[in-house]
């Protein structure tokens, strides 16, 4: 399976190159070591977790039409035993955010990605991240006339008004106790002080305060 991996790094490398929402290639390969981390520590299925870890953003509807990205994903898996591509597709299409709104994932593998993907999304990489998405859809640094959502739909939470630092009481914040896996729960822990850290910081710096 190893020649499947290469092909599908190598295509997923030139695809995403240049994205400039913080979805890039770089974003795919720190996800893909981190599952790899993971699913050693949890004795999960390498191959699965290393595969839907490359192509999981290939169907991102903020990158890509979901039934376009599916059709190619399937096509990129056209070498792989039936069971693990169904298990790869399922993986890619559950693990999202959405809002919160999506059931909890299923296989010891989807956790395994699900995790690996949330803790790019937090930490000092998740902070910068944050920042480039932010000003790639167009919103602003902050406002504090906008409060944070408490509620969201999937469609709400994509396309409904916020800011970056919103984005971290809406979403990045609730992530360390969403993890699934022993080892991505030890691995946010520091990220999510990061986090908490670093608003803390942003707000006595906005507010033209001292800290005590």
């Amino acid at each position: 399976m190893e020649n499947v991996i290469q092909e599908l790094r190598r295509y997923v490398e030139q695809k995403l190159e240049n994205e400039g929402s913080g979805h890039d290639w770089s974003h795919i390969d720190r996800v893909t070591r981190l599952a790899i981390i993971i699913a050693e520590a949890e004795q999960a299925n390498l191959f699965v977790c290393e595969a839907a870890a490359l192509v999981h953003d290939l169907v991102d509807d903020k990158l890509t039409c979901p039934e376009e990205g599916f059709k190619e994903v399937e096509k990129l898996l056209r070498h792989v035993e039936e069971n693990d591509r169904n298990h790869i597709i399922e993986i890619i299409s559950t693990i999202s955010f959405k809002g919160g709104k999506m059931p909890p994932v299923r296989s010891l593998e989807a956790k395994v990605v699900q995790d690996a993907d949330r803790l790019d999304a937090i930490g000092a990489i998740g902070i910068a991240r944050t920042f480039v998405y932010a000003g790639s859809k167009g919103d602003m640094m902050y406002d504090p006339s906008l409060t944070p959502r408490e509620e969201m739909s999937a469609s709400s939470y994509r396309e409904g008004r916020s800011t970056a630092i919103n984005h971290f009481y809406e979403k990045l914040l609730k992530l360390k106790d969403l993890m699934n896996t022993e080892k991505g729960k030890e691995l946010a822990e520091e990220r999510h002080a990061c986090m908490e850290s670093f608003l803390e910081q942003f707000h006595y710096e906005w507010e033209g305060k001292k800290k005590v």
